[in-house]
Order: C-alpha cells, then structure tokens, then sequence
C-alpha cells in the first residue's frame, strides 16, 4: 500500500503569503524605510527576508521618485536589482557603483538619502547573492552524497549476503541518507522514489533473521505511532495554515522510515491518514471561506474606486467645494482601511485603481489651487493699483470730480476677487483709509449748497414721510406717490461719506415695504421700440468707454497699476467692439424703415 498522501489543497507560495502580515510601507518616510532596510540587513534570519526586502526597496524607490517631483527635482531614480537574481550576476554585483568620497558629496539630498540606501541594499544583495550560491551548491552537494547512498543500497540489495552481514549495513546506509540535508527540488521526488524502491527490495528479497525484521518492524512502528499523534494534535490546532504547514513536514518525515508489520500497516496507515484527512479539510474550508471573504471585500473596494473616480472626474469650480470633496476622499480612505484584503492575484490590481483615482483628484486640486493663487496675486496687485489711486486723489480739492473717480474706484474694488487672506484686510484698511481722508475733508469743506449733513437730514425726514405715507386704494395714486419720493430723493444731494450705504439701505427698505409691487419694476423710461432700445445701449457703451479711459489716465501715475491698465484696456476693445455691432443693427433697422 502507498503510503503518499496529496493534499486536497496545494502549498503554493501565493496561498501562504495571503496569510504573512503586510506592512503599509507607502505610508512610511524614506528615513523610516532606510532605517528598516539597515535592521533587517543586520538581523539573524536576514536571508530568509529576501521578499521583506524586495518590498522595503520598492516604497523607498516610489516615495524616492514622488517626493524628487514634489521638490521639482529631474534628476532620475534607478532601482538597483532584486535581491534574489541568480548567482550568475555575482560579478555584475561586485561591480555595483560604491558611495562616493565625501569630497564628491552631491548637493542634492534626495542623491545622498538614495546614494545612502543603494550602499545598504547592494551590500545585503551580495550577501544574499553568496547565500544562494552556496545553498545551491550544498544541494547539489547533497544530492552527490543521496546518489552515492543509493547506489551503495543498490549493491547491498544485488549482493544478497548473509543478513547477519547485510542488516547492519542497511541500518548505516539508512542513517547516512537521512542525515544528509535537502537536494534540488528538481531531484527530490525521483531521488526519493529510488531510495524507497531499493529500501522495499531489500526488505523483500533479503531474507533476513526473523527477530531483527521485527525489531525494525517494531521501531518503525513506534515512530509512526508518534507521528500519528503529532497529525490528531495538529487537527485541534485553531490556525488552519501553520497546522498544514507542520503536516507537510511529519508527511516528509514519515517517508524517511521504512514499513511496519504487516498486521499493523494498515492501520497505521489510516490513522495518518485519517487526521491528515481532517487537516486538509479544515484547510480547504478555511481557503474556500478565504475565497468568498476575498470576493466581497473585492466588490465593497471596487465600490470605493467607483466612488473616488466620480469625485475625480466631478465639475468643481470653488475652494469650499474642493473642501467638501476632500473630507469625503478622506472618510473613503478611512473605509477602504477598514476592510481586509482581497485575494493576492486582485489585492494589489484593486489598490492601484484606487490609488490612480485618489491621486488624479489630489493632482487636480493642487492645479487649481496653483492657479487660484495666481488669481489671487493677480487680484493682489490690481487692489494695491487702486490704493495707490486712491492715495494720489485724497488730498485733491476737486471735489465733484474726485468724488465720482473714488466711487467709480469703489464699484472696481468690488469687481476685483479674493487676494491672499494675510494682505485682505490690511489692503482694504489701506484703500479705505484714503477715501475717508478725502471725504472727511470734502465733509468740512462744503459750500452751502452742498450741504452734506443738511442732506442727511432731509433725507432722513424723507424716509419718514415714506414710512408714514398712507396707501391709497388706486394703484395709480400710490404709483405717482412713489415717483414723487423717488424724485424728491434723488434731487437731495450728497450725504457725509461714511453715511451713504446706511441712509440708501434705509430708504431702500422704506420703499419696498411700502410700495413692494412697485419697487419691483423696472426703472427709468422702458425704449418704445427696438431701434430705441440699441440707442440708449450705443449710447451707455460710449459713456463707459469715456470713464474707461479717464481711468487708464489716472492709473497711468499710480505704482502697479499694469494688470488695472490692461484690465481697462480690454474693457474698452471689448465695448468698442460693441459699438460697431450695434451701429450696424441700428443701420439695418434704419434701412428696413426707409423701404416701408
């Protein structure tokens, strides 16, 4: 009967390294990972951390690579090669570049940090390269030494010799073989069903003394007993891959012995295999369970991507929607955190989708915000062109004319953006600062007729009557009414500077409370026709370009004042543009006038 048992699932490296723990190297500094590489280079099971390494040199190269672009550096990154080349590229090794001499230091840091860690790496690849050449070499060695006992078995089995001659002999043969470490895993499974066929042969066409057979019988017995005992405790161990792992092992060593008394090799036989039955089974429905854990935590990842993909492909054109959309990519990450792997051949295809996705909505967001500081410094310099204006009309004595130059300076101040949050306040303290000493002083200085405090007062008696008007039931009443204060209001004249928005609210407010319907239209003369309608807008555009112009004059004077010149220039390219279009409306309606 064979004694081979095949494992209802297959050790392979893809299954158990599911279950090894996994270090999140990308969120660690190149520092960090150059310290780790350092402790394992140093460490007593170093060469059999072979993949440990590997995956330590690859965070350090793609942090490497992503903090040299972060810095605007060009200079290129290049990975050494695997730890775990074949031992052929021994010299290649030897011949690896060296560090440097401190007089060839480079000023770039990113060279020294990877100059520093390719030192590490290449040294703990030399190593680990000889480490595999010699533990090839003594496989094969072994493998010399397994041939060699195989072959002095064989002519133990021909010679037939009295066994009183020959069992001594076998027992020696046995112990050399087993004594001999393993052999290239090519060699290993024909190697081992020779020795087993010629140690069969001898127990089968020897005939050796009856006592001694029993008490091979009888050892070989007593070790496979144990071996059994080992399996059954095995099967009650909780972690399913370490117990089959040691399974393997009692399977290798049970082959090293040779058979038992033929009333108990059976029974034995299904001891071992009864348990081994019961490992493999908690094994597979451990791997299937594995399975389907991996399938849902693939589709609840794959859900996440889906998620963080549409964020990054979404419109957004403000700071506080790049923010919301921020805290919701964070609270994702979070998620995806929270749940476990996926199986290997998906884990690392799923994490790099989501990865992509992260870092295209990060990579878009710091564009914008590269350009929204561009638009801010733009704003800047446009806000400190006004101030500079404003600073060069405070002391003027013309006060009509000032007057309505601050005010059309206050209407672009309003038009212009945000500027760096640090320079705001102080910007518009400055700008206000100017307007008040020039109103302040036009305040003092008024004439009689512009009585500024005088118009406050009357239009503050304004309000009040506007306030205490009665409705009348024809809505024609009340609209004349209304018109009538409109009129009045706008026949009052200026007011003291700093009172000009809170007397206008109040009279707004006054207004709309009690004649709500007719605040609501339309005011000024509405165009009887078409043609009417494009002259009063020929017309409008002409006045605008005048005051566009009249602005370039005193910006002209003014520090800064570029972007403010270029941005009047536009406007008055664009208006003349304009023009032309609606004279040549207006034209069109002139001639389809003529021919009716």
């Amino acid at each position: 009967m064979s004694e081979e048992i095949i494992p209802d699932v297959p050790v392979t490296s893809d299954v158990l390294e599911n279950e090894e723990p996994v270090v999140n190297y990308s969120a660690m500094s190149l520092a960090e990972l150059a310290d780790m590489f350092q402790k394992l280079a140093i460490s007593e099971d170093r060469m059999k951390r072979s993949k440990e390494a590997e995956a330590i040199k690859s965070a350090f190269y793609k942090r490497l690579l992503k903090e040299r672009a972060e810095a605007g550096s060009t200079a290129a990154v290049q990975e050494p090669g695997s730890a775990e080349e074949d031992p052929a590229v021994e010299a290649e090794i030897s011949q690896a570049p060296q560090p440097e001499t401190e007089e060839a230091v480079s000023e770039n840091p990113f060279d020294e940090i990877e100059r520093g860690f390719k030192a590490l790496y290449n040294a703990y690849r030399k190593e680990k390269a000889e480490y595999n050449r010699q533990l090839e070499k003594e496989r094969e060695h072994n493998l010399e030494l397994k041939e060699a006992v195989i072959a002095d078995l064989k002519a133990l089995v021909e010679k037939q010799e009295d066994v009183n001659a020959t069992f001594p002999a076998f027992r020696e043969i046995q112990n050399r073989w087993r004594a001999i470490g393993p052999v290239p895993v090519q060699n290993y499974r024909n190697l081992n069903d020779t020795y087993q066929l010629y140690v069969e042969q001898f127990y089968d066409m020897v005939k050796i003394n009856r006592e001694l057979r029993d008490l091979d019988f009888k050892k070989n017995l007593e070790a496979k007993e144990k071996f059994c005992e080992a399996a059954e405790k095995l099967a009650e161990k909780e972690n399913v891959v370490d117990a089959f792992k040691e399974l393997q092992k009692l399977h290798e060593q049970w082959k090293e012995y040779g058979p038992v008394a033929k009333q108990f090799r059976e029974d034995i036989w299904n001891r071992f295999k009864a348990a081994t039955a019961v490992i493999n089974k908690k094994y597979q429905a451990y791997f299937e369970g594995q399975k389907e854990q991996y399938a849902e935590n693939l589709a609840a990842k794959t859900l996440l991507c889906e998620k963080v993909e549409a964020i990054a492909e979404k419109e957004i054109k403000s700071s506080g929607e790049w923010n919301d959309c921020t805290k919701e990519i964070e609270e994702i990450q979070k998620q995806w955190k929270g749940i476990g792997y996926a199986s290997k051949k998906e884990n690392q295809r799923i994490y790099e989708r989501f990865r992509a996705a992260c870092d295209k909505f990060f990579d878009r967001k710091r564009e914008f915000y590269s350009a929204y500081k561009d638009e801010m410094n733009d704003n800047l310099q446009k806000k400190i062109a006004l101030c500079e204006a404003a600073e060069a009309l405070k002391t003027s004595t013309a006060w009509k004319k000032t007057t309505d130059q601050l005010i059309n300076l206050q209407k672009q101040w309003k038009e212009i953006g945000a500027v760096p949050r640090k320079k705001s306040e102080a910007l518009w303290k400055r700008f206000r600062a100017a307007c008040d000493e020039f109103f302040n002083e036009r305040d003092k200085q008024a004439k009689p007729e512009n009585d500024y405090y005088g118009n406050l007062k009357a239009k503050k008696h304004l309000i009040e009557e506007i306030n205490a008007y009665v409705l009348a039931d024809d809505d024609d009443v009340n609209a004349e009414a209304a018109q009538e204060f409109s009129d009045r209001w706008q026949s009052i004249g200026f007011v003291p500077f700093k009172e000009k928005d809170k007397i206008a609210d109040a009279y707004k407010e006054a207004m709309q409370a009690k004649f709500p319907e007719i605040s609501r239209r339309p005011r000024g003369k509405a165009p009887k026709n078409e043609k009417e309608r494009l002259v009063q807008k020929y017309l409008k555009k002409e006045q605008d370009i005048v005051t566009y112009e009249n602005n370039i004059g005193f910006f002209a004077a003014s520090k800064n004042s570029e972007p403010l010149i270029r941005q009047m220039q536009e406007r008055i390219d664009k208006a003349k543009e304009e023009l032309k279009e609606l004279e040549l409306q207006i034209r069109a309606l002139d001639s389809a006038e003529e021919k009716e």
